[in-house]
C-alpha cells in the first residue's frame, strides 16, 4: 500500500459548522442597536473573502474593526466550538484518533477557539496553524499578530511550504484561500468541502467537490476505500413520510429526496434509477418489474406495519433487504378501535349528520354501553393482543381467533375456530396481516354466522374483506354498525376520488386508512425504519428484515466488513473463503445465516485489501449483493 497522505483542514465551515466572525459577531452583538446591518456587513466581508473577490487579510482587519470584541467573548466561543463539528468529520473521529500525525489544521481563524476543537481531534498544538488574537491592556481585541503569515494574502500557501511536508499533500476547506493552497504548489490536490457551504469559484478550480468527509476519504483510499460514500447514497422517500426519518438520515450523512404522493409503477421504475434506499408507506407497490429496474437499490423500507405491497420474493431474489415498523403504530389503532367501538354502540355518526341538518333525536333506543359485552377478536398479534387488554379494562369479555398459537392476554379466551368466535361476539374486529392468503376471507359466510344486530370492524387490510357482502349484511340487518378504514383499492393522493359499496349507509364509519395515522405513530415509525435502515447500511445489521436472514451485528470498529448475499446454493461459503485466503486475508469473525431462499455472510477481516480480491467476490456463483464496510 502507498504512504498515506497529509491531509490540510481548513477550520470554519469544515471542522466547524460556523464561520468564526459570524459567531463571534452574533455574542459580541447580542442586543446591541444595529447589529443585523453590522452582522450583515461581516457576512459579506466573508463571502467576498472565501469567494477570492478580497484579499482575506483585508477582510480579517475590516471585520475586526466592525465588531466590540473581548476575551470574553473569544473565550464564550471557544467553550462551546467543539458542539459544532461538522456532521461527516463527528462521524469520522476515529480516523483523526488514528491519523494524529497525517493531519494538519490551516485556518486564517483564532487559536483559541481552534484549540479545544483539535484537542477532541487529537491533533497536537505544533500541527495548528492559525492565527494569534492580539489584546489591549481592558481585554478587548484590537487585532491578530502581524508577523503570523496567516494574517497576510497568500498566507496559507506560505505556511503550508514552510512545513517542508513530504509525499502527498491534500488541502480540504470551502474558501478561495484554500484553493490557494494548490494553486500555489503547496499542495498535490484540493477539495472544495461543501457540506456547509458550496461556493461555485472554488469547487470550480478545486480537483473535487466534497459534500462530506466521507467522500474525501473514500477518494484517498483512507476510510471506506472500496465502501460507497455515504454522502453519494440516494435515498427516496415517497408518501409524506414523517420528517423524523428524513432528519435522521440526513444527520448519518445520506442524501435524501423526499415525494409527497405514491408512484405508479412506472412512475416508481423511472424515479429509482440511481436510488439505494427506497422509502414507502401502503399506498406505492413496489413490484418484481420495478425490482428489475432498479440498478443501485439496497433496501426498501415501508414505513408503515404491512409490508403486502412488496414483491418480498423478488426483493430477495435481488439481495434487497426489506424492513418494516411492526409495532409503532399499534397504540394507535388500538385507540381508534376502542373510539369506533363507542361511537357506533351509540350510533352518534349519524345522530351527528341529522344535527347537522338541524334534526334533534334524543333517544335510548338502540344504544348500549360496551361493558358486559362480548368482543371477538380476529387476529391476535400486537394489536389484537393490546386491543385485548384495554377492551378487558373497559369491562368486555374478550375472545380471540388466530391461526398461531398465541399467549392469551388477561382473560381472554382462545377460539378453535373462527365460526365459534363469530357465534359469541356482539363486536367483531379484524386485525390480521396483508398475506396473499387473506384475501376475502371474511365474506358472505362469516357474516351469516355473526350474532344477528353485532357490529364489525376493519383496520387491518383492504382486501381481507368482501365490501359488498358486508353492505349487503348492513342491509339485512345481520351487522348493526360497522366501521371500515381500508379498502380493497385506495386512492394514492388525497386528491383522487374515493368509492365504494359502503357509502351512505346508516351507522356505517368510513375512514381514510387513518389507524395509525397520529402524530406519535408517525414519528415513531419514522425513527423504528430509519434505525433499521442504519443499521443495515452501517453495519449490515438485518435485525428486522422481513424477507433476508436476520442477523445482528456490532459496529465495526477496527476491521474491514465484507457482506455477501447469495442464493441458499451448496458451496458458497467455501468459494468465499477460498478467495479470501488468495487475497492474504485472516478472518476476524464470521457469520453465517440462511433461509429456504437466501443466505447472508457477513466477514471481518484484519486490514485493508487488494481491489483485485473484491471483484473476484463478486463474481461468486450464486453472488446477488456484495459491499464492504470500513
Amino acid at each position: 500500500m502507498s504512504a498515506r497522505p497529509t491531509l490540510i483542514f481548513d477550520f470554519d465551515s469544515t471542522l466547524v459548522d460556523f464561520e468564526t466572525l459570524e459567531a463571534l459577531a452574533d455574542i459580541a452583538l447580542a442586543d446591541a442597536p444595529g447589529a443585523a446591518e453590522t452582522r450583515a456587513q461581516i457576512a459579506a466581508l466573508t463571502d467576498q473573502a472565501m469567494a477570492g473577490e478580497l484579499e482575506f487579510g483585508e477582510a480579517l482587519r475590516r471585520r475586526l474593526a466592525l465588531l466590540p470584541l473581548t476575551r470574553a467573548h473569544v473565550a464564550a466561543l471557544a467553550h462551546t466550538a467543539s458542539d459544532h463539528l461538522t456532521a461527516s468529520v463527528r462521524r469520522n473521529l476515529n480516523f483523526f484518533q488514528q491519523n494524529k500525525g497525517k493531519v494538519v489544521i490551516l485556518s486564517g481563524g483564532f487559536r483559541e477557539v481552534i484549540a479545544p476543537v483539535a484537542e477532541e481531534l487529537g491533533v497536537s498544538p505544533d500541527r495548528i496553524l492559525c492565527n494569534d488574537v492580539v489584546y489591549d491592556a481592558d481585554d478587548h481585541v484590537i487585532g491578530v499578530d502581524d508577523a503570523n503569515p496567516l494574517s497576510h494574502a497568500n498566507g496559507k500557501p506560505a505556511a503550508i511550504h514552510a512545513l517542508n511536508l513530504s509525499g502527498r499533500v491534500v488541502m480540504i476547506g470551502d474558501g478561495w484561500n484554500d484553493a490557494e493552497v494548490k494553486i500555489a504548489g503547496a499542495a498535490d490536490a484540493f477539495y472544495a468541502f461543501t457540506e456547509v457551504v458550496r461556493r461555485a469559484p472554488v469547487v470550480q478550480v478545486a480537483d473535487a467537490e466534497a459534500a462530506s468527509l466521507d467522500e474525501v476519504l473514500h477518494a484517498e483510499g483512507l476510510v471506506g476505500r472500496w465502501s460507497f460514500p455515504r454522502s453519494r447514497m440516494k435515498m427516496l422517500l415517497l408518501e409524506n413520510i414523517h420528517p423524523a426519518a428524513v432528519e435522521r438520515l440526513e444527520e448519518a450523512g445520506y442524501s435524501v429526496e423526499t415525494q409527497k404522493g405514491a408512484l405508479d409503477e412506472d412512475d416508481l421504475i423511472a424515479a429509482i434509477k440511481g436510488v439505494h434506499v427506497l422509502g414507502i408507506r401502503s399506498k406505492t407497490t413496489v413490484s418484481r418489474r420495478v425490482l428489475e429496474e432498479a440498478d443501485r437499490l439496497m433496501a426498501v423500507a415501508a414505513f408503515c406495519i404491512g409490508t403486502n405491497q412488496i414483491d418480498l420474493d423478488a426483493a430477495s431474489d435481488h439481495g434487497v433487504a426489506v424492513f418494516n415498523a411492526p409495532y409503532s403504530n399499534t397504540r394507535s389503532v388500538v385507540e381508534l378501535a376502542i373510539g369506533l367501538m363507542i361511537v357506533l354502540m351509540r350510533d352518534v355518526a349519524d345522530k351527528s349528520a341529522a344535527m347537522h341538518v338541524g334534526k334533534w333525536n334524543k333517544s335510548a333506543t338502540g344504544s348500549k354501553e360496551l361493558r358486559g359485552k362480548t368482543l371477538g377478536i380476529v387476529g391476535y398479534g400486537a394489536i389484537g393482543s393490546q386491543l385485548s387488554v384495554l377492551a378487558e379494562n373497559l369491562g368486555m369479555r374478550v375472545l380471540f381467533y388466530d391461526l398461531s398459537e398465541r399467549l392469551a392476554l388477561g382473560n381472554a379466551r382462545r377460539m378453535r375456530s373462527l365460526d365459534a368466535l363469530l357465534g359469541e361476539s356482539d363486536v367483531v374486529t379484524l386485525h390480521v396481516d396483508g398475506r396473499k392468503d387473506n384475501a376475502n376471507i371474511f365474506g358472505a359466510a362469516q357474516f351469516a354466522r355473526m350474532k344477528e344486530g353485532a357490529l364489525f370492524l376493519n383496520l387491518s387490510r383492504g382486501h381481507v374483506v368482501d365490501v359488498g357482502a358486508l353492505s349487503q349484511a348492513m342491509g339485512s340487518g345481520r351487522v348493526a354498525g360497522a366501521a371500515v378504514d381500508v379498502f380493497p383499492e385506495e386512492p394514492r393522493t388525497n386528491a383522487d376520488p374515493f368509492e365504494s359499496p359502503l357509502q351512505g349507509l346508516p351507522n356505517m364509519i368510513l375512514t381514510p386508512h387513518i389507524g395509525g395515522s397520529t402524530e406519535e405513530a408517525q414519528e415513531a415509525i419514522a425513527e423504528f425504519a430509519a434505525e433499521r435502515l442504519l443499521g443495515y447500511l452501517n453495519r449490515g445489521d438485518t435485525t428486522f428484515s422481513v424477507n433476508l436472514p436476520n442477523v445482528q451485528l456490532a459496529e465495526v470498529s477496527g476491521t474491514h466488513r465484507i457482506l455477501h448475499i447469495h442464493r441458499n446454493q451448496p458451496g458458497v461459503l467455501a468459494e468465499l473463503n477460498r478467495a479470501l485466503a488468495s487475497a492474504g486475508l485472516n478472518i476476524l469473525g464470521q457469520h453465517l445465516k440462511t433461509d429456504e431462499r437466501t443466505g447472508y455472510v457477513i466477514t471481518d477481516v484484519d486490514r485493508d485489501y487488494d481491489p483485485e480480491a473484491l471483484r473476484e467476490l463478486k463474481t461468486l456463483p450464486g453472488t446477488l449483493k456484495f459491499r464492504t464496510l470500513q
